[in-house]
Parts: C-alpha cells; sequence; structure tokens
C-alpha cells in the first residue's frame, strides 16, 4: 500500500472533519487567469459545503464567468499531525431569498453555536439582503491524515 492511499480519509472521515473544521480556503479564477483564493467560514446547505458573501465579491464575480473553484480545509500544527481535504468541484450560485436566509441561519448557529430566536432573526436577515450563497458541488476529493502515520514517514 502506498503512502498516499494509508493517509486518505474515507468519506466518513472527510464528513467528520469538514463538519469539524471551521475556514475553507476558497480558490476561484480571475479574469486574468490567476486564482484568487480566500478564507471563509462555511455550513451546509442541503447538505451541501457552501458558504455565504456578498452578491457583487469578487469571487462571485470569478464564478459566473467561469463555476469552476477548488477549496481546502486543513489542520494541523506539526508534520506529523496534518490533515486536510481538498474539494476539486463547481460552484452554483443561489439567490432565492429563503435559501440564502436558511442558509445565514445555518452559519450563524454553527458559528455562534446557539438557536437563532425569534429576536435575532432581523440580524440574520439583515446579513441576508446583499448576500448569496454558494454551493460547492464536489466532483473530486482529495484528503490527507498524516496521523495515520503513527508518526513515521
Amino acid at each position: 500500500m502506498s503512502r498516499r492511499d494509508q493517509i486518505k480519509m474515507s468519506e466518513a472521515e472527510v464528513q467528520a472533519f469538514l463538519e469539524e473544521q471551521r475556514t475553507m480556503s476558497i480558490a476561484t479564477i480571475g479574469r486574468d487567469g490567476r486564482p484568487h483564493v480566500i478564507a471563509m467560514w462555511y455550513a451546509f446547505l442541503d447538505g451541501v459545503p457552501s458558504f455565504w458573501t456578498f452578491a457583487k465579491s469578487q469571487k462571485v464575480v470569478n464564478l459566473r464567468r467561469d463555476p469552476r473553484v477548488t477549496c481546502m480545509v486543513e489542520a494541523g500544527d506539526t508534520y506529523d499531525q496534518l490533515r486536510g481535504v481538498e474539494l476539486v468541484a463547481h460552484a452554483e450560485i443561489v439567490e432565492d431569498v429563503a435559501q440564502v436566509q436558511r442558509f445565514g441561519v445555518e452559519e450563524f448557529e454553527r458559528y455562534q453555536n446557539m438557536k437563532v430566536t425569534e429576536a435575532l432573526m432581523p440580524q440574520v436577515m439583515r446579513m441576508a439582503n446583499k448576500r448569496v450563497v454558494v454551493k460547492i458541488h464536489t466532483e473530486r476529493v482529495v484528503s490527507w491524515d498524516h496521523r495515520k502515520l503513527g508518526g513515521t514517514y
């Protein structure tokens, strides 16, 4: 078995890792062909990794031109602890207000670790006004978990 195969995560491990982590690096393709990389919070909309952002943001402009996107989530401070998931994907821009608001609730609850109450709902709705949701439809997953090597490499 190759080292690559030894460190690969299972589907369940990938899902658990994505649910555990909080920041995703997102690479889109700029007009001049250069990567545009930005770190974003993310959550799941209909089970799909997603993020929200301003409708006029550079990443959305890029994705309207070319929906290809590559995302990476990583963790670990030392080589033997490195873990990560790369999602090679295409993006779906969701502009439907109800879905954007629903995502806002999902993200708020994920990052604030509390339920959105009726009193908090206006705040989430205000944030949703100028935003879109970008759903990451994964075509290929690359994963690594160096902890599986037991400290050897």
